[in-house]
This record gives structure tokens, C-alpha cells and sequence, in this order.
């Protein structure tokens, strides 16, 4: 699955110049077609799991307008595997955009109820699964787990290490434990929280990074919580794209560069810091 060199571009703004801040955005939205972003380095090492199986088979799962169930069928489908997605919901006879492209991309469509959903890390649950599908590799929700923690971590070890922070919007946490690993830990890592609450959210990043300090988890700017957002959130991706030229979306990464403007006015950051902010891709889910 070829990787496609991303550019580092540099964002200006009155607001940045006035705090003496400059912040950079790697565009690792442009590192692939269909698995952009942060879900080529999470999925990178949980395929070669797959490729090493006997049963050529990923399983995992999400949502209905999941950015990973849309990357993990691509990737299945360019590699020549076999990919089962476990959907959050009742089937609907018309697919929205992500589904129909999972699809598409040969992945079968399994549908459970919500309430059976909540139970998809239990053992009981994931054994119902092995006697329908046989066998498989299992991938969570998100594509988080030690697999996907190792590839983030080596794309930040490919990073300029010059940069005092190093931002990135949260879903599942793998990405940012990721980044935490593979960043100096002279720098401080900043991860910004799609989810209202984010409840365990950060013991499970400090889990898989136990000797880390240089990170905080920043929750102010879920704009009502995952898949959620907000006219004004809207507006300020809009607004981007036109000062910038710079595609965002509303589930992560617009939430994160809204974030990190509104915190650079606030004096968040000491003048003179350099930002570099991740685009983690998942452009299909744009409004």
C-alpha cells in the first residue's frame, strides 16, 4: 500500500503574527487516495498482521459514517484481503456515501444493534463473531490498539524535531499515544478530544505511554461531542478553506485548528513557539 510524500505548509493569521506564534500543518491528508491520513500509519502494522494470518481477513468496526470502516475496505481491497465491518445500528436499504464505498471496496457489511454494539470488546460478544466469520484478525473500534500506537509512533519519529508542540485531534486516543512515543520528549504533545468528555480517554493514552509527562489531552473543543458540531465550527472551516486553501472536516480536524486559533489568542502558547498540527485526512466525512 503506497505511501504518498505530504507537504509541510506553513497557516499565517493576523492572530498568530500578533502572538508571535508560527504553526505549520503537515497535510497527511494527501499521504493516500482513500486511507488518508492517520489511518495509513494505524492500520500500516495491523495489515501485516492480516498478511501473516492464515484466513487473509481483518474484521473490525464503527460507525455508519465511520472514517475507519472507510479506510480499513480500502486497504483490504488494495491488498487483495478480505475485510468485515461490524456496523453500529440497524441496516438501512440505502447506504450513506461510506458504506456504499465500503462496499464497494468488497467489505461485507455486518449490522448489530446499539445496545449489542456497547458490548464488541467483551468475550462473549467477539466469540459470536469468530462462529459467523471463522476466522479473522480483529482490529477495534478506531483502529487503536499496540499496532496502530507503533505506526504513529514512526511517523512522528519521522517528523521535524524542531517543533515545541505537536497537535492532533483525539478519536480513540491510538494516534496521539502514538505521536507521544515517537516525538522528543523535550516537546509537548497536544491532543485535541472529538469527544464530549472523553471519560478514560487519557488513562488509556497514558497506558500505552507509562513513562511519558510530555502531552495533555485538551477537551474544550468537542462542539457537542463526536460526529457533532456547530454552525460557528462550520463557518470557521468555510472561512479556512478560503483564507488557506486547506480542506477541513468537522468531526476532528476542523475541531482541533479551530482550537488551536482559538488557544493561540488566549496567550495559550509562550511567543516565539513554532505549532506543527497533523491533518489526520478522513475528508469524506466533510459536511
Amino acid at each position: 500500500m503506497a505511501y504518498q510524500s505530504t507537504p509541510l505548509v506553513e497557516i499565517h493569521d493576523p492572530a498568530f503574527a500578533e502572538a508571535g506564534i508560527r504553526v505549520m500543518l503537515k497535510r497527511e491528508d494527501l499521504n493516500h487516495p482513500y486511507v488518508s491520513g492517520n489511518k495509513w500509519w494505524k492500520l500500516k502494522y495491523n495489515l501485516e498482521k492480516v498478511f501473516q494470518h492464515p484466513s487473509k481477513t481483518l474484521l473490525t468496526f464503527g460507525g455508519a459514517y465511520s472514517n475507519h470502516l472507510y479506510a480499513a475496505a480500502a486497504a483490504c481491497h488494495e491488498l487483495g484481503f478480505r475485510s468485515i465491518g461490524v456496523v453500529r445500528g440497524e441496516e438501512h436499504p440505502l447506504l450513506n456515501d461510506t458504506l456504499q464505498f465500503a462496499k464497494d471496496r468488497g467489505m461485507q457489511l455486518h449490522y448489530v444493534s446499539r445496545e449489542s454494539y456497547r458490548h464488541k470488546t467483551e468475550a462473549d460478544f467477539i466469540e459470536t463473531l469468530e462462529k459467523e466469520f471463522s476466522s479473522f484478525v480483529l482490529v477495534p473500534e478506531g483502529g487503536s490498539n499496540e499496532e496502530a500506537v507503533q505506526g504513529a509512533s514512526e511517523f512522528a519519529a519521522s517528523l521535524d524535531p524542531s517543533f515545541d508542540y505537536l497537535c492532533c485531534p483525539v478519536g480513540t486516543g491510538g494516534t496521539l499515544a502514538g505521536l507521544i512515543r515517537g516525538y522528543p520528549p523535550t516537546k509537548t504533545v497536544l491532543g485535541f478530544s472529538a469527544l464530549k468528555g472523553a471519560y478514560g480517554m487519557a488513562e488509556e493514552i497514558q497506558r500505552w505511554c507509562p513513562s511519558k509527562t510530555n502531552w495533555q489531552l485538551i477537551t474544550d473543543y468537542h462542539f457537542g461531542g463526536y460526529a457533532k458540531f456547530t454552525p460557528d465550527l462550520l463557518q470557521f472551516i468555510v472561512q479556512f478553506k478560503e483564507d488557506h486553501g486547506v480542506p477541513l472536516e468537522p468531526i476532528y480536524t476542523g475541531k482541533m485548528m479551530s482550537g488551536i486559533f482559538d488557544l493561540i489568542k488566549q496567550g495559550f502558547f509562550k511567543r516565539g513557539s513554532t505549532l506543527l498540527a497533523i491533518h489526520t485526512g478522513g475528508l469524506q466525512g466533510k459536511y
